[in-house]
C-alpha cells in the first residue's frame, strides 16, 4: 500500500534531471514538493544519456516513463574512430557507447516535468541565497522570492552544487579533477552524419562529431583535452573559446572547421573532467542527489546514478514514515558503494578519447576493435552493465 508523505514539504534544488526524478517520486507519495532552478525556464538540448541494465529500467518502469523515453530515444547507431584522412580505424558498437536506450537530457527533464508540474510547485529564475536549520525545520531566503520553511532540502543542482557548498564547505574540498576537460557544442552536419559518429584522437586531444537525432543540418561536437588544472571564469566563453582555440590549433582531420563553428556558437558547455567526493551525503536535514553529492562531468553513467538515487532517497523516506534521520542514513548507505562503483568507471573518460601518446591510441584502437568482434560483444556488454546493475533494490511502497 501507498505510504502517504502528505506531511513533508521538500525543497528541491535544481531542475535538471536529479531534481526532477525525486520530485517525481517525492509526489507521487504525497509529499509537497517545491524545485527552485537559476535558470529562466526548463534547460533544452544538452548530451545524450544513456541507461542500461535491469536495475535502470525497474526504476524507470516503477516511475512511469520507461516507454517514453523508448518513444523519443536517439536510436543513436555506430560511432567510428578514424584517422587524419577519414579513414574508419574501428568501429565502436551502439550499445557500447548508448547504453539499452539513450535520450537528450533535455528530453528526459521535459518527461519527468510533464509528469509532475500539476503537482509540483516549480519556481524558476530563482536560487537558495541561505538556509537555516533548527530541531523543526529549515528556514531557506532565495535570491528573489519571500523566505520559507521546508521540512527538508535536497541538494539536485550539479556537480558544482550551490547547496553543498553552503552546507558542506567549499568545491575544494570534494572535486577531484582528473587532468582532462571536455567541451561541447552544436555544428553543422557537413559530414552527412545520421544517428552516427565520428572519434578523432591525437596525442593528448580528441574531438567527435555526432548526429543523434536525424537532423540532417545540425550535428554535435565534443572537444577533449590533457591539460594541467586551469583557472578561468565558468561564466567568462569568451576566455573558454580562447582555450579551446590555444589547445586545438593544428588539430588535424576536420579541426578547421570544428573551431570555425566554435566561434560562431552561442551555447557552449565546458567544464574539467572530474568527480565529486564527499565525506557524506546527508547533513542534518539537507540531503545531496546525483552530481551534487556523486558526480562524474563524462563517463560515470551519472544520469542512471541519479534516477536510481532519487529512487531510493524517496522510497526510504516512505518506508520511514518521514522520519528523515532513518531515511538518510539508509540512503547513505545503499547508494553510496553504488555510486562509487559508477564513478571508477568515468576516471578512464579522459585517456579513452584523448590518450597521451601515438602509442596509446593504437593500443586503444586495438583493444575496442577486439572487445567489439562478435564473440566479445556479449562479454563486453555484460561488463560495461556490471556497475550500473550492483545494488539490490528494496521494494519501496510506490
Amino acid at each position: 500500500m501507498t505510504k502517504n508523505l502528505s506531511n513533508l514539504s521538500v525543497l528541491v534544488s535544481g531542475a535538471s534531471v536529479a531534481g526532477p526524478a525525486v520530485a517525481l517520486d517525492l509526489a507521487r507519495l504525497g509529499a509537497r514538493v517545491t524545485v527552485v532552478e537559476k535558470a529562466p525556464e526548463l534547460r533544452g538540448g544538452g548530451f545524450a544519456v544513456d541507461f542500461r541494465g535491469h536495475v535502470h529500467r525497474k526504476v524507470l518502469t516503477s516511475m512511469g516513463i520507461w516507454d517514453e523515453i523508448h518513444a523519443r530515444q536517439t536510436h543513436m547507431g555506430r560511432q567510428t574512430v578514424v584517422d587524419a584522412d577519414g579513414t574508419p580505424r574501428v568501429d565502436l558498437p551502439a550499445d557500447m557507447m548508448s547504453g539499452d536506450v539513450e535520450i537528450f537530457r533535455g528530453e528526459l527533464a521535459r518527461i519527468m516535468y510533464e509528469r509532475t508540474k500539476d503537482d509540483v510547485e516549480y519556481v524558476f529564475g530563482d536560487s537558495i541565497a541561505t538556509l537555516a536549520e533548527d530541531p523543526q525545520g529549515v528556514d531557506v531566503t532565495f535570491e528573489r522570492g519571500a523566505p520559507r520553511r521546508f521540512d527538508l532540502v535536497v541538494g539536485a543542482d550539479g556537480l558544482h552544487s550551490h547547496t553543498r557548498r553552503l552546507v558542506f564547505g567549499d568545491e575544494s574540498r570534494y572535486l577531484r579533477f582528473f587532468d582532462h576537460y571536455v567541451a561541447g557544442f552544436d555544428v553543422p552536419n557537413h559530414l552527412g552524419l545520421d544517428r552516427t559518429g565520428r572519434v578523432y584522437s591525437e596525442p593528448g586531444r580528441a574531438v567527435v562529431v555526432g548526429n543523434y537525432d536525424g537532423d540532417p543540418d545540425r550535428a554535435g561536437a565534443l572537444l577533449v583535452f590533457r591539460s594541467e588544472e586551469l583557472r578561468y571564469d565558468r561564466r567568462d566563453v569568451t576566455a573558454q573559446k580562447r582555450i579551446l582555440r590555444e589547445r586545438f590549433a593544428g588539430l588535424g582531420w576536420e579541426g578547421p572547421a570544428i573551431l570555425k563553428a566554435l566561434e560562431e556558437t552561442g551555447d557552449l558547455y565546458f567544464d574539467a573532467i572530474a568527480q565529486i567526493h564527499v565525506d557524506r551525503l546527508t547533513k542534518g536535514r539537507v540531503a545531496l542527489l546525483g552530481d551534487a553529492g556523486y558526480g562524474a562531468t563524462m563517463g560515470g553513467m551519472g544520469t542512471g546514478v541519479a534516477i536510481v538515487g532519487a529512487y531510493v532517497l524517496a522510497g526510504e523516506l516512505a518506508l520511514a514514515d518521514g522520519d528523515f534521520r532513518t531515511a538518510f542514513a539508509e540512503y547513505e548507505t545503499r547508494i553510496r558503494d553504488f555510486a562509487k562503483g559508477c564513478q571508477k568507471i568515468s576516471g578512464n573518460a579522459g585517456p579513452f578519447f584523448a590518450p597521451a601518446t601515438e602509442r596509446r591510441i593504437r593500443s586503444r584502437d586495438r583493444m575496442y576493435r577486439i572487445l567489439a568482434s562478435r564473440p566479445l560483444a556479449r562479454f563486453f556488454k555484460r561488463m560495461t552493465e556490471k556497475a550500473a546493475t550492483d545494488i539490490k533494490l528494496r521494494e519501496y511502497p510506490f
